[in-house]
C-alpha cells in the first residue's frame, strides 16, 4: 500500500456525528451506537425489559379521542 492510499482513508468523515451516551453522557462509540459501552447499552436495556419505561396511555378511549 501506498502512503496515498492511507492519507485518504484517514480524511473519511464518520457516518453519524458523535452524541452523548444516553446513560452517562460521554461521546458514543460506533460500535454501540447511540451508547458509549456495552454497559451502557445493556443498563437501557433492562429498563425496557423490566417496564421503566413505558408509553402513557388513556383508561377509556372514548374519553382520550374527546380531548383531541
Amino acid at each position: 500500500m501506498s502512503s496515498e492510499g492511507n492519507k485518504s482513508a484517514s480524511n473519511v468523515a464518520p457516518l453519524r456525528k458523535t452524541v452523548p451516551c444516553p446513560e452517562c453522557g460521554r461521546p458514543s462509540h460506533r460500535e454501540h451506537y447511540p451508547f458509549c459501552s456495552d454497559r451502557c447499552r445493556n443498563v437501557d436495556l433492562n429498563r425496557w425489559l423490566t417496564g421503566s419505561y413505558a408509553i402513557p396511555v388513556a383508561d377509556d378511549e372514548s374519553k382520550a379521542a374527546d380531548e383531541e
